[in-house]
C-alpha cells in the first residue's frame, strides 16, 4: 500500500513533532464464562492419527498482493498428488497448521473456516474485489488530521467488509476443531510484541476467545498504523479465576528463551496481573511479518516431547514440511546510490521497512531453533517407547523411531530469478490490484512452489522408486505426482 505508507510516514512524521491526540475505540471482545479446555494440536481430526505426512504454512503481511501469492501455493497444493495405499491424495489434505499476518492473515482465516471451498472462490471474493471501498486512503488534509487523532479509519469499516464479503460474522468459535490449526498474528503495540490470537492470550485476558469475531481477528492483524486505528482488546482480570498458563512462568525463567517469545510470556503476565487494561493492536508485521511465532509459542508452551501433536501424531510422522510464504516488500529507493539521505519521509519508510524486516529474520532464526529442538525430543521420545505403547498409539509394521525429517523453507520472489522478481516487487502492497496483477501473483505462487527445493526434497522423500533389472531406478515423479508407501 505504497500511497497509504507515505501518508503514514507523513503522519508519524507529524506525531513525532507532537500533534498528536488518540481516538479511543470501543472493544468488543466479551468476559470469559467459563475455562477453556486450550487444545494445541496441530490437528483433531481422529483420522490425522494415522497420517505419516504433515505440512504447515506461514502467510506473510503484504496487502493484496501476499494473499494473491500466498493463494497461488495453496492451490499448488491441490494439484501435487501423492499415491498412498488407499489411492490418490492431494496434498492439501496433509494441511495441518496455517498462520496469517496483514495480508496472508484474509486467506488464512477463510481458508480456516471453509477448508476446501475456499479455494472455489476466494479469488472471485477477495483477490478481485476492492477491499478498500470502505476505507479512506487518500493524501488529503483531512485524512491526516484524521490521522493525527489516532487514525484515518476506525475499528468498523473493514470489519464490515470482510463479513459482508467473506466471513459473514464467523467467530473462532465457528472455526472446526478439525485441521488446519489456524492462528491470526497481531502486534501489541505497547509491549512491543506478538498478539497471537488463540485461547491462552484470551484466558490471560479472561476474555472469551471463541465468541471473538474473525473479521475483527484480521482486520487487527492488517491494520496499518495511522491508516486505521489500533484494535482494542479488553483486560477482563478480576471477573474470572483463569490460571495464568504454565509455560508462561517456565518462559520467563528460561535464559536461553528467544527474546520475541520471552516478550509474549512477559505481555500474558501483565495481561493477567491487570496491568494492561486495555490490549491495543495494530498490524502484526511490526514484529513478526512471517507468523512464526505462533507456531514456536505452541511448541514451547508444550509440556511434552512430541506437543503440540498428539502421542498418535508423533509416533506415525515420517515427513513435516514448513514453509513461509514470503510477500514482503524488498529493498527500493534511490537514496543508496547517493551519500545524501535518505530523509524525511524516506527516512520513516526505511526505518519500519528495517523494523518489518528484522523481526523477521528474527522470527525465522527462532523458528529454525525450536523445529531442530522439536525433531530432536521427538526422536528421543520415540525411541524410548515399550513395545506397548508403540503398540497403543500405532506404530505400524517395520517403524523406526528415527525415521523423523523437517523440511524448512521460504518460498518468496526472489527465487524465481532476477527479472521475474522485480516484476513482482514491483506490485503495491495495498488492498486492491488490476485483475492482470493478481493472476500474475496467483502463477507466481504456484511455480514457486513446484521450484522450491524444500518442497522437492519433501516430495522425493515421499516416492517409492520403482525397481528396473533388480535395481532401484532413478525417480521418474514430478512434484505434481509423487508416490509413497
Amino acid at each position: 500500500m505504497r500511497p497509504a505508507r507515505v501518508l503514514c510516514a507523513l503522519a508519524c512524521a507529524a506525531l513525532m513533532a507532537g500533534c498528536a491526540s488518540v481516538i479511543h475505540n470501543d472493544p468488543i471482545n466479551k468476559p470469559l464464562a467459563a475455562l477453556p479446555k486450550e487444545s494445541v494440536q496441530l490437528s483433531g481430526d481422529p483420522k490425522a492419527h494415522y497420517n505419516e505426512t504433515a505440512v504447515a504454512l506461514a502467510f506473510s503481511g503484504g496487502g493484496m498482493r501476499a494473499a494473491a501469492f500466498s493463494f497461488g501455493v495453496l492451490s499448488g497444493f491441490t494439484e501435487s498428488q501423492i499415491v498412498t495405499r488407499n489411492g490418490p491424495l492431494s496434498l492439501k489434505d496433509r494441511i495441518d497448521f496455517v498462520s496469517g499476518v496483514s495480508g496472508g492473515s484474509v486467506l488464512a482465516a477463510y481458508y480456516g473456516l471453509k477448508k476446501q471451498a475456499a479455494l472455489n472462490d476466494f479469488k472471485q471474493r477477495f483477490l478481485l474485489r476492492n477491499a478498500e471501498e470502505s476505507l479512506q486512503t487518500n493524501l488529503g488534509l483531512a485524512n491526516i488530521a484524521r490521522g493525527l487523532q489516532g487514525g484515518i479509519n476506525d475499528t468498523t469499516q473493514f470489519p464490515r467488509w470482510l463479513d459482508d464479503n467473506l466471513f459473514h460474522g464467523a467467530t473462532f468459535g465457528d472455526m472446526s476443531k478439525s485441521r488446519p490449526k489456524v492462528w491470526i498474528n497481531a502486534s501489541d503495540i505497547y509491549d512491543r510484541t506478538p498478539f497471537v490470537f488463540g485461547p491462552a492470550t484470551f484466558t490471560a485476558l479472561c476474555s472469551d476467545y471463541s465468541s471473538y469475531p474473525v473479521s475483527m481477528a484480521v482486520a487487527a492483524s492488517a491494520a496499518v498504523p495511522v491508516i486505521f486505528a489500533p484494535v482494542v482488546i479488553e483486560n477482563y482480570r478480576g471477573e474470572c479465576p483463569a490460571p495464568l498458563p504454565p509455560f508462561v512462568n517456565r518462559l520467563q525463567q528460561d535464559v536461553n528463551a528467544p527474546p520475541l517469545i520471552k516478550s509474549y510470556a512477559d505481555a500474558l503476565a501483565r495481561y493477567h496481573s491487570g496491568q494492561i487494561r486495555y490490549v491495543k493492536l495494530l498490524d502484526g508485521g511490526l514484529v513478526d511479518n512471517y507468523g512464526l511465532a505462533a507456531f514456536t509459542i505452541a511448541r514451547l508452551a508444550s509440556k511434552t516431547p512430541y506437543g503440540p501433536m498428539t502421542p498418535p501424531e508423533a509416533v506415525r510422522l515420517r515427513r513435516l514440511l514448513f514453509l513461509v510464504v514470503d510477500a514482503g516488500l524488498s529493498p527500493s529507493g534511490e537514496w543508496s546510490k547517493t551519500v545524501a539521505g535518505p530523509s524525511g519521509v524516506n527516512l520513516i519508510m526505511a526505518a519500519s521497512d528495517t523494523a518489518t524486516g528484522a523481526g523477521a529474520v528474527q522470527s525465522y532464526s527462532n523458528f529454525n531453533d525450536t523445529m531442530d529442538e522439536w525433531r530432536d525430543s521427538l526422536i528421543k521420545w520415540r525411541c524410548h517407547l515399550s513395545a506397548a505403547e508403540r503398540r497403543r498409539y500405532g506404530a505400524p509394521p517395520g517403524w523406526s523411531c528415527r525415521d523423523v525429517k523437517f523440511f524448512i523453507g521460504r518460498i518468496a520472489f526472489d527465487q524465481l530469478g532476477p527479472a521475474r522478481a522485480a516484476q513482482l516487487n514491483a506490485i503495491e502492497t495495498r488492498f486492491v490490484l488490476p485483475p492482470e496483477q493478481v493472476d500474475t501473483l496467483i502463477e507466481a505462487g504456484r511455480d514457486a512452489l513446484h521450484s522450491n527445493e524444500e518442497f522437492r526434497d519433501f516430495v522425493d522423500s515421499l516416492q517409492v522408486r520403482p525397481r528396473q533389472a533388480g535395481r532401484v531406478a532413478a525417480p521418474q515423479v514430478t512434484p505434481r505426482q509423487a508416490k509413497v508407501d
